[in-house]
């Protein structure tokens, strides 16, 4: 998985498509990013006691890595992601301007 914590992108299949944001926590396992206020849901909880009330959550949960693109920051533009080994690193590179990401 090429995005990582910190990465704009803007989601391109989904309910939430057209909207964009930063990568707040990536799921390298499961291969999905979770990004603040896209792909939101309500959760009904139920009271665990008298004094504590049933409530409606919102829960924002984790996007297929497949439904965004990533945004490039110098560029601006919506690219993909490649790799490119220099000097034993390994460096991310935009494949539209071909910068270090």
């Amino acid at each position: 998985m090429k995005l990582k914590k910190g990465d704009s992108v803007k989601v391109i299949k989904g309910k939430d498509k057209g909207k964009t944001g930063k990568v707040e926590k990536a799921f390298p396992s499961d291969n999905k990013v979770l990004i603040p206020n896209v792909n939101t849901y309500k959760r009904h909880l139920k009271a665990r006691s008298q004094q504590q009330p049933s409530e409606i959550v919102t829960l924002t949960k984790p996007l297929p890595v497949a439904n965004v693109a990533f945004i490039c920051p110098k560029c601006k533009k919506q690219s993909r992601l490649g790799y490119k080994i220099e000097k034993n690193s390994k460096l991310r590179i935009c494949l539209k301007c071909k910068s270090e990401v």
